[in-house]
């Protein structure tokens, strides 16, 4: 069992910057991936990014590519999302997520976070 919270949301202008947190508890969670992935209300979960176990591997949603970076700390159990040059159409729920499989695919991800609001004012 994987317990994952996140944090770091807030209201920002745009152009800002952000930097979310997932705390994450289980003693196998340096095994797995984690994924960043957003939603907003009437729309399907949409991928961000994705970091492998090893931090050897990252891969980013063409849109996100040069504003966010993706990044984790073991030792810590902590995986982080910089978002940089924010945009109003970046508003959402952002949520972290483990799984076994390095894959930018929601439904193979087995343990979520609540989530936290991101708002970009214009």
């Amino acid at each position: 069992q994987v317990q994952l919270v996140e944090s770091g949301g807030g209201l920002v202008q745009a152009g800002g910057s952000l930097k979310l947190s997932c705390a994450a508890s289980g003693s196998t969670f340096s095994n797995f991936a984690v994924g960043w992935f957003r939603q907003v209300p009437g729309k399907e979960r949409e991928f961000v990014a994705v970091i492998s176990w090893r931090a050897d591997n990252m891969y980013y949603r063409n849109s996100m590519k040069g504003r966010f970076t993706i990044s984790r700390d073991n030792a810590k159990n902590m995986v982080y999302l910089q978002m940089n040059s924010l945009k109003p159409e970046d508003t959402a729920v952002y949520y972290c997520a483990a799984g076994g499989r390095f894959t930018t695919t929601h439904y193979e991800y087995e343990y979520w976070g609540q989530g936290t609001q991101v708002t970009v004012s214009s």
